[in-house]
């Protein structure tokens, strides 16, 4: 995991901010900066302040001004910019969030509560699990999430990556420069990445495609041997041997300090309008945990960005 030197980072909040920001990820971050253009106090409570999911990604190429950029340098940049607008980072958990007529209020882990008249929920989601034998015991063991933060430990073996979309495509090509060889396995006859992750993975020599498949079970001894995957269509078992697993099968939702309080989808996706605000007054949701079309890095600053503009007009 990365970590940054964000400086003046506080370990000891006040009891009050104008916004309350749960979640360090891009679209926190935004916030806070909006906020303190905005002339508001602004804190961000995050349990390790890394910037989020971004600086799991190796590289990327969708962000405007950058055609190419690290997304730990990335994140460490939304950090330090959110900092130059005087919010305060704090490292802390939040357990618990609570609301009255007047104030919000996240409790945190080490049991001081914090107040702020609006609440910007910014947590993110974590990847989807396969739920399948071997996983939950392989994992840290050859089953992995994160290509960027554990390719390396398979520099010239054979790995399996689990799923079709940008993340999985993306983080296959990150991978093929390193392994040996990669399979994907992919439960759709085609891939679901945009045609340029798709093009580009291609291009390594190293990678096949097995469509149609769900793995059924990853299996080894003290770390993972082989993952065993079924044809959809046929029912066809197949054994791939592989020292390493890379799943990216879709995303959770962190909604669960906010699910028995704003409405939420189905999946657990918070729903909101058109300026990022659940059904509670003052309480919004931004980025991957709030219902949307399009989870990127770039949506997720847009969505902190409208929260704040518009907790600023109508709270303050």
């Amino acid at each position: 995991m990365v970590h940054f030197d964000l400086g003046n980072i506080s370990s000891g909040p006040k009891d009050y901010y104008d916004i309350l920001i749960v979640g360090g990820g891009p679209a926190g971050l935004t916030a806070a900066i909006y906020a303190g253009r905005a002339g508001l106090t602004a804190a961000v409570f995050e349990k390790a302040l890394e910037g989020g999911a971004v600086t799991q990604t190796h590289i990327v190429e969708n962000w405007p001004g950058f055609t190419r950029i690290e997304g730990s340098e990335l994140g460490e940049k939304f950090a330090e910019h959110a900092r130059s607008f005087g919010a305060e980072l704090v490292t802390a958990e939040v357990t618990k969030i609570t609301y009255d007529n007047e104030y919000k209020y996240v409790h945190l882990d080490n049991g001081k509560v914090v107040k702020g008249k609006a609440l910007v929920y910014a947590t993110g989601a974590v990847p989807r699990q396969l739920n399948v034998p071997g996983e939950k015991e392989f994992r840290g063991k050859g089953v992995t999430y994160c290509a960027a933060c554990d390719g390396y430990l398979f520099s010239g073996k054979d790995v399996v990556v689990v799923g079709g979309g940008d993340s999985a495509c993306d983080e296959a090509h990150f991978l093929a420069k390193m392994v040996k060889s990669i399979t994907i396995v992919q439960n759709l006859p085609y891939l679901t990445a945009a045609k340029v992750l798709q093009d580009r993975l291609f291009s390594n020599k190293n990678v096949k495609v097995v469509y149609n498949s769900l793995v059924k079970e990853i299996r080894g001894k003290d770390k993972v041997e082989e993952v065993v995957v079924v044809n959809n269509e046929t029912g066809e078992e197949t054994v791939i041997k592989a020292e390493g697993v890379f799943i990216y099968v879709g995303l959770v939702p962190k909604s669960d300090l906010l699910k028995d309080i704003v409405e939420v989808d189905k999946f657990g996706y918070i729903k909101t309008n058109e300026n990022m605000e659940t059904n509670i007054p003052g309480i919004y949701a931004i980025g991957d945990v709030r219902v949307k079309n399009l989870r990127q890095i770039v949506t997720a600053a847009a969505d902190g960005a409208i929260a704040v503009e518009h907790a600023a007009k109508k709270y303050f």
